[in-house]
């Protein structure tokens, strides 16, 4: 059997369990299990299927099995801030709502912290789904949940307790939830108490590279093999940002999937009363650097037109179609901001796009194409806003932009993005979160001998696409 690194990356739409080994000095990937995902109702709130999504991490490692490899380590990445709560017992309390559910809305304003006072501690930006915006709501609707509580976990923290029997909270993540201090990278106890959240859930921060040991036995009959579980940067952003191959200090990053994530890695954090404004976060990364950057909607808004244009006419149109209507259809819409609040879980995307470009005084886009070009020019302007602010705050004039994850495979977006900002685009590789993943794996596996080494392995065995702005 091919021995193999297992990278299993969990998307809000979809997950796929990635097998990777070294070869030559090249990394070689195969997709061996894929599987959807989604968010649904209950209990009045949207959700997330955590049992099924723990059956599916089994199947796909079910499947690597069969497919003739044998994972040495594995490691698990989500999205950020959503969570479970567990009792003594490591029974799970309640549902594991979704961050698009609509019970955060005006918690910030209810919490007896000033929020520039809040950003100065944690360096996280503002979002109304934040952790501590859900563990608010929650104690306002279901207070008794948290009094049961021994553990608080996130996704991949939950899911790798399932695997394994260990509990911890992995760094990268953790910093989403806006409880990490940004200078001592540990839970903020006094953030926390002033909150009036139990101390007692929070579980001690492991850094990217914990072992955290083998299987259970039960996971490892089920699975057909033993192997080390390993944290890597759990929160898919941060593992997007390790297979960036930067040409220097002067490129951005932008990882492109459901969220555009656009910003750089600094070895400081900059939570000034400027970046405050301005709304760009300090999300913990890989060896303590920090993720300075700017959260966008990104393709949720296509993803979104097509599950809708899917459940009009029974068929969702591929992405390549959506794309060609783009660019039949008139280039002069108008555009809408992606960050609108309002396009965050609208019930029908269509309409609210339609609905922004009329109160904007633009034309009413009449066409699918027509849809579809304002959200891919909304979006190139958002990026040139976005890497017009990030040179402000950091001092630097940038001269390229490296995107990376499955948005990097969408060339006309890549080439209005090119233009839009005037920046050189490197677009690859399409699987960077999946390979960030591994890639935390195989450092200590001495495979490569650094970060360094591991990120010039990207360039070499992964097609990167230039795009120079028209």
């Amino acid at each position: 059997m091919q021995a193999c690194y297992l990278a299993v990356d969990i998307a809000a739409s979809s997950g796929r369990h990635i097998a990777g080994w070294v070869q030559d000095g090249r990394i070689c990937l195969r997709e061996v299990y894929r599987f959807e995902n989604g968010i649904f109702t209950k209990n009045g709130h949207l959700c997330w299927d955590v049992d099924r999504l723990f059956d599916q991490v089994l199947a796909g490692m079910r499947a690597c099995y069969e497919a003739g490899f044998l994972p040495v380590s594995m490691g698990i990445d989500t999205w950020a801030v959503d969570f479970v709560l567990l009792d003594g017992a490591g029974r799970r309390l309640g549902d594991a709502v979704a961050y698009r559910d609509a019970r955060t809305n005006g918690i910030r304003e209810t919490l007896p912290i000033p929020f520039a006072e809040h950003y100065a501690r944690t360096g996280i930006q503002y979002q109304p789904f934040n952790t501590v915006y859900q563990l608010a709501a929650l104690q306002n609707e279901y207070p008794e949940q948290l009094e049961q509580a021994e553990l608080f976990l996130m996704i991949p923290d939950y899911l790798n307790y399932r695997l394994t029997g260990t509990a911890v909270s992995e760094y990268t993540n953790a910093t989403t939830t806006a409880l990490v201090s940004a200078v001592r990278k540990d839970w903020d106890e006094e953030l926390i108490g002033r909150l009036g959240l139990p101390r007692r859930i929070f579980r001690p921060i492991k850094t990217p590279g914990t072992v955290l040991g083998g299987l259970l036995p039960r996971i490892r009959e089920k699975a057909g093999f033993d192997c080390q579980v390993v944290l890597p940067a759990t929160h898919d952003t941060g593992s997007a940002f390790l297979a960036v191959p930067a040409r220097d200090e002067y490129a951005v990053t932008l990882s492109s999937g459901t969220w555009s994530l656009l910003g750089v890695e600094n070895l400081q954090p900059i939570a000034t009363p400027a970046s405050c404004a301005d709304n760009f976060t300090n999300e913990g990364g890989y060896q303590y650097r920090f993720r300075f950057l700017k959260n966008i909607m990104g393709l949720w808004m296509i993803q979104s037109v097509r599950r809708e244009l899917g459940e009009k006419t029974g068929r969702k149109p591929a992405f390549p179609e959506l794309i060609a209507a783009a660019q039949a259809a008139r280039q002069d819409t108008g555009t809408v901001d992606p960050d609108d609040a309002r396009f965050l879980a609208p019930a029908s995307m269509i309409g609210e796009i339609k609905a922004a470009c009329v109160q904007n005084g633009c034309r009413e886009p009449a066409s699918t194409g027509e849809v579809m070009q304002c959200i891919y020019n909304s979006l190139a302007q958002d990026y040139k806003a976005a890497v017009e602010k990030l040179q402000t705050h950091t001092g630097k004039t940038y001269t390229s932009l490296n995107i990376v994850g499955g948005g990097s495979q969408d060339a006309y977006l890549n080439q209005l993005t090119a233009n839009a900002t005037g920046l050189t685009v490197f677009a690859g590789p399409p699987e960077g979160t999946a390979q960030g993943t591994r890639m935390v794996q195989l450092i200590p596996a001495g495979e490569f001998r650094d970060l360094q080494a591991a990120r010039s392995s990207v360039k070499t065995s992964f097609e990167i696409k230039e795009v120079n702005p028209q």
